[in-house]
C-alpha cells in the first residue's frame, strides 16, 4: 500500500469456502490495516475453529449485529448466501465486495477491476439510495482475464479475440474437489467412482458439459462469464468469444488466447500493451504458466505471444491464473482504494 490507513473492521461472509480462506489469507499477508475481522458464514459450518490475524477464531452464524460497526464486509460463500446478506450487510452502513457472483445483477453493483483503472475505467452503476457506491463486485478470473486483455490488446487493432479456458474442480468448491481426488483414486485401482458432483467421469479426462444429473451446468457458468464480461466492457469494446472446458486439476484456470489484427502486430507492443493492464509477462527464459507455477499470483500470467503459422495478422497466447488468490487480490485491492479516496 502506497500510505499507511487507519485501521477498519471487516467481515468475511462465507469465512469456511475456499474464496474465504483464500481472502483471510491474503488480507494477512498484505499487511491490510484490519482492527479486527469477524467470520460467518450458514449455519452447516457455524462453530468451525480457524486462526484470523494470527490468533483463534471460530465461524459465526449471521445474527443481527454481524455487520455492525464494519467499514467492509467482503462476500466470498456460496451466491444463495450472498443474495440473502448482502442488504443487511449495506444497511448497516458497511460496503459490500461480493466475490461469490451471486448478487452480480443488482443494478447497484459496480464491477471493479483496480488494475485496469488507467486504461478502462470501471463501468457506471446505479447509485444507492444513499448516493454513494457501497456495492462492489469482484469479476470471475475468466472473466478478468477476457476483460484485461480485450482492454489490453484494443489499442494494437485487435479485430478478434477468442478464448479457451480450462476450468479446475476448485471453481466448485471443496465438494467437487474432493470428487476428482476421489474420481482419480477409484478409476487407478479400477472402483466405481462416485459422480455427485459432476455427474460424469472428470478425473483424466475433459469434460464439455457436466452430466444431467449434476447440479451444475458448464454451459451457464459460461453465460454468466459473457454476462459479467458484456457488462464490463459495456460496448466499449467488442465481446471476446469465450468456451469452457472442465479439466482434471485442481487448481488454477489455464487458457488460450487467439486474436487477430488489422495487420501483423508487433509482438513486443502486444507484451508492453499486456503489462500495462496488470498482466504479468514470462520472459522468453522463463518456464512458461502453469497450473503450478501461477499458485499465490496476484495476477493472470501469459507466456510470450507467438505468431500463428497461417495466418499473418493471427497471434496466440497461452496463460494460466490462481483462480483463488487473483479474485482474492482484486478484492483487497477495491479497498484499498476506497480508504485511500
Amino acid at each position: 500500500m502506497s500510505a499507511p490507513h487507519k485501521a477498519v473492521r471487516l467481515v468475511i461472509a462465507g469465512a469456511a469456502s475456499l474464496r474465504g480462506k483464500e481472502l483471510k489469507d491474503w488480507l494477512e499477508e498484505s499487511k491490510f490495516p484490519a482492527a479486527d475481522i469477524r467470520l460467518i458464514d450458514e449455519e452447516i459450518v457455524a462453530g468451525t475453529l480457524t486462526v484470523a490475524a494470527g490468533e483463534p477464531a471460530v465461524i459465526e452464524t449471521v445474527e443481527p449485529d454481524s455487520f455492525a460497526d464494519a467499514r467492509f464486509v467482503f462476500f466470498t460463500g456460496s451466491p444463495g448466501f450472498s443474495r440473502r446478506h448482502a442488504a443487511e450487510a449495506q444497511n448497516a452502513g458497511a460496503v459490500v465486495i461480493d466475490l461469490s457472483g451471486g448478487p452480480s445483477s443488482d443494478p447497484n453493483a459496480n464491477a471493479w477491476i483496480p488494475s485496469l483503472d488507467a486504461i478502462l475505467a470501471r463501468p457506471k452503476a446505479e447509485s444507492s439510495a444513499r448516493g454513494v457506491q457501497s456495492f462492489f463486485v469482484v469479476p470471475s478470473a475468466p472473466a478478468d482475464i477476457a476483460i484485461s486483455l480485450s482492454a489490453a490488446l484494443r489499442p494494437t487493432g485487435l479485430t478478434r479475440l477468442v478464448l479457451t479456458f480450462f476450468q479446475p474442480a476448485s471453481e466448485r468448491g471443496r465438494e467437487a474437489i474432493e470428487e476428482l481426488e476421489s474420481q482419480v483414486v477409484s478409476l487407478l485401482s479400477f472402483q466405481p467412482i462416485a459422480k455427485t458432483v459432476f455427474d460424469a467421469q472428470a478425473g483424466f479426462n475433459m469434460l464439455s458439459r457436466f452430466g444431467e444429473e449434476s447440479r451444475e451446468n458448464l454451459e451457464d457458468i459460461r453465460s454468466g462469464i459473457n454476462r459479467e464480461i458484456e457488462s464490463y466492457l459495456g460496448g466499449r469494446l467488442p465481446m471476446p468469444a469465450i468456451s469452457l472446458v472442465q479439466a482434471p486439476v485442481f487448481h488454477s484456470h489455464a487458457f488460450t488466447a487467439y486474436a487477430e489484427f488489422e495487420a501483423p502486430p508487433v509482438l513486443a507492443e502486444i507484451v508492453l500493451r499486456m503489462q500495462r493492464a496488470g498482466l504479468k509477462v514470462t520472459a522468453e527464459d522463463e518456464e512458461p504458466p502453469t497450473n503450478i507455477n501461477v499458485v499465490e499470483e496476484t495476477r493472470p500470467v501469459l507466456g510470450q505471444p507467438r505468431r500463428d503459422g497461417g495466418i499473418e495478422t493471427g497471434v496466440w497466447l497461452w496463460g494460466a491464473a490462481d483462480n483463488m488468490r487473483l479474485p482474492a487480490a482484486g478484492a483487497v485491492a477495491i479497498a484499498e482504494k476506497l480508504l485511500a479516496s
